[in-house]
């Protein structure tokens, strides 16, 4: 892709792939003048040519993990047929990963069409189709079978994608347009960059025998076999790659930990970071203790009453922004597997009111896929916030409200997941215990209390803390304890109208949310929130209360200056003279009274959360997972998916330079 397309691309540019029908219903390329699959339909090509030619499925059974790379995403018919024997089989591997790289995504609406024509493929076509949609240039990750199967497309030029990205797979379906017709996607080039991707013994299949690919194949170290052909071709092509070298591993880090397989592991921490990361690992087959000083889970940052989650926009697409796509994605997929819709949170959209004046967004963002997920904001959105016309403000679709502690109590409820509270860490301590039969010690993680027990003990130690990580690091990296307090209230008149969507911009509001099970219930809103840096005492005084409601109401008065006017007699009394705080509970007043609530977050000197291993070398076996600010409802999701793919080696969940920017490999 040359580098002013992609710009352009960048920015949201170019909208979907067209595609011609033809008469016998057949899709047609017209770019590369070439149909998208053979004239049988495809399905016997996607099953005997790569599902069975990478000897699947019995090559996964029992694994803890399958990955497979597949050249040209096209329709996704590959993917369908493989997802469906996954399925099918009772020995399968506990996770499918499918990795496809696609330059030129088709439109959701052509996907769905071109895979009509298998009706027992059909359900998780429409569930393709249902999460197909704001493919920006760069790494997506799809979620299907709550987790299980993990489709990741990277959308772009091959050949650039898999240089940039860390990736190492066990089959390669060698697919795309012929030949003839898209010569760069079979070059020399092309394939040595999907022999990067392999291992020794990575089996690969395509349908194409064209001389040109055999030698290059056999050049990158695959040994090449013609084998009988599915109708119309007459021969197809097998591999495998063994090369006559070693091959070298020089992309990836110094001191990458080894790939580990499930087992027993400690997650320190029962907020959003902590669940996310035992929820990842007890996915995949991991034996997780959960420990934390709460009798409960949630009791910190993670009781907020209700956040807002939503992308982060700017002009030049920044690091932030593409890490919070990708976050968001996360949440969402996860989200609609665990929590009740409009009882535990809502995907409603939200208004970003840019107080400063900016766009946010780049010239022509909406007209491509990024308009799936943020656009100007319409008319009607300005209206129903009371903002003027002129007013600069984002309209993000993927986005909406959470009630934090639902979220993390559905992913500790998990299989293979076991809660022990009431458990404060106060140290860690390495053992090695001597193994039987004379072999090479067994090492292991224990966490102590104060009175030096042990607490549990576990090969893997994940600490996910959040401001309560520095003492258990040693204080190793320079983390900041951040206090933040939200004003909020208790709905008197449940017509009363406020929004019917979540603001945010110079702080947030939700302005409607339930406090019980049942969304005909007491109703509330929470406004905020502080940014109170290196303070971390908890309750605040009532002077630090006073000045919270201060703060947050001046910014609610920026931020929806109309909509402020009915949350005035609310603040009036806690303005005028110290406020009290109170338990959520407690709320029960006919009048919105004003509440508070507070709790420390911690952040580091980038604002960027902190995944990875503590120190590969001289502290095997000990992550952290931490460092997520006030953006745990946008990324701590993604952080456990992060840390769950770099422990096991596999494809991970977002772009590889994003994954570094949040590493901890950056503050060493």
């Amino acid at each position: 892709m040359r580098e002013g397309e992609g710009a352009k691309r960048l920015r949201g540019c170019l909208i979907s792939e067209p595609v011609d029908w033809l008469p016998d219903g057949t899709p047609y390329s017209p770019r590369f003048g070439d149909r998208y699959h053979s004239e049988n339909g495809g399905l016997d090509q996607a099953r005997r040519v790569f599902l069975h030619g990478c000897g699947l499925p019995a090559a996964w059974a029992g694994q803890p993990q399958w990955r497979i790379l597949e050249t040209g995403f096209g329709f996704g018919l590959n993917f369908l047929v493989t997802w469906a024997a996954w399925r099918a089989d009772p020995q399968r591997s506990t996770l499918l990963h499918f990795v496809s790289t696609e330059a030129w995504p088709v439109s959701a609406d052509d996907l769905l069409r071109a895979t009509s024509a298998h009706p027992g493929l059909a359900p998780l076509a429409e569930e393709l189709h249902r999460q197909w949609w704001g493919l920006l240039p760069g790494v997506h990750r799809l979620r299907f079978d709550a987790g299980r199967v993990l489709l990741t497309l990277y959308v772009g030029d091959t050949q650039t994608l898999l240089r940039q990205q860390s990736l190492t797979v066990d089959a390669v379906y060698l697919d795309g347009f012929s030949p003839q017709r898209n010569p760069e996607s079979w070059s020399l080039h092309t394939l040595k960059a999907v022999a990067r991707c392999c291992r020794r013994g990575t089996r690969l299949a395509t349908w194409t025998i064209a001389r040109a690919v055999r030698d290059a194949l056999a050049q990158c170290g695959f040994d090449v076999t013609r084998v009988p052909g599915v109708p119309p071709k007459r021969d197809n092509l097998h591999a495998v790659y063994n090369p006559r070298w070693e091959p070298r591993t020089t992309r990836q880090p110094q001191a990458t930990p080894q790939p580990m397989t499930p087992g027993p592991c400690i997650v320190i921490g029962g907020g959003i970071a902590g669940a996310a990361t035992a929820a990842s690992l007890a996915r995949r087959g991991w034996q997780v203790v959960v420990l934390d000083q709460a009798a409960g889970p949630a009791a910190g940052a993670s009781a907020l009453p209700a956040g807002v989650f939503a992308p982060h926009v700017s002009p030049d697409d920044s690091v932030l922004s593409r890490l919070s796509r990708s976050g968001i994605r996360t949440t969402l997929q996860q989200a609609r597997w665990l929590l009740s819709e409009g009882v535990d949170w809502s995907p409603c959209g939200v208004l970003e009111h840019r107080t400063d004046g900016t766009p946010g967004l780049a010239p022509g963002w909406a007209d491509g896929p990024g308009g799936a997920w943020s656009q100007p904001a319409p008319p009607a959105a300005l209206a129903e916030a009371r903002l003027p016309p002129d007013a600069t403000a984002c309209w993000h679709h993927q986005a909406g409200w959470v009630r934090p502690a639902r979220l993390v109590k559905a992913l500790l409820a998990q299989p293979g997941i076991h809660w022990q509270g009431d458990s404060q860490v106060a140290q860690l301590r390495r053992m090695e215990h001597p193994a039987a039969n004379g072999g090479a010690a067994v090492p292991a993680w224990q966490a102590l209390n104060a009175q030096g027990q042990v607490l549990a003990e576990a090969p893997t130690l994940v600490i996910a803390a959040g401001a309560g990580s520095l003492e258990l690091l040693h204080h190793r990296w320079p983390l900041q304890p951040v206090r933040g307090q939200v004003s909020w209230g208790v709905h008197a008149d449940l017509a009363a109208p406020l929004l019917p969507f979540p603001a945010n911009g110079h702080g947030n509001l939700v302005p409607r949310f339930p406090l019980e099970d049942s969304p005909g219930g007491r109703q509330a809103w929470v406004l905020g929130s502080t940014f109170e840096r290196g303070v971390e005492t908890l309750p605040p005084s009532a002077t630090d209360v006073r000045a919270a409601h201060t703060t947050n109401w001046a910014r609610l008065q920026g931020l929806l200056p109309r909509i402020a006017q009915q949350l005035a007699p609310a603040f009036a009394p806690a303005l005028a003279a110290p406020g009290k705080g109170s338990a959520l509970e407690d709320s029960a007043s006919a009048e919105p009274a004003l509440q508070s609530w507070a709790a420390v977050r911690c952040t580091a000197p980038d604002r960027l959360p902190i995944v990875g291993p503590v120190d590969a070398a001289g502290l095997p076996g000990l992550w952290v997972c931490t460092a997520m600010g006030a953006r745990g409802l946008s990324l701590a999701l993604l952080c456990g998916e992060l840390l769950a793919a770099r422990l096991q080696g596999e494809p991970l969940p977002l772009d590889a330079k994003l994954a570094r920017a949040l590493g901890t490999e950056r503050l060493q």
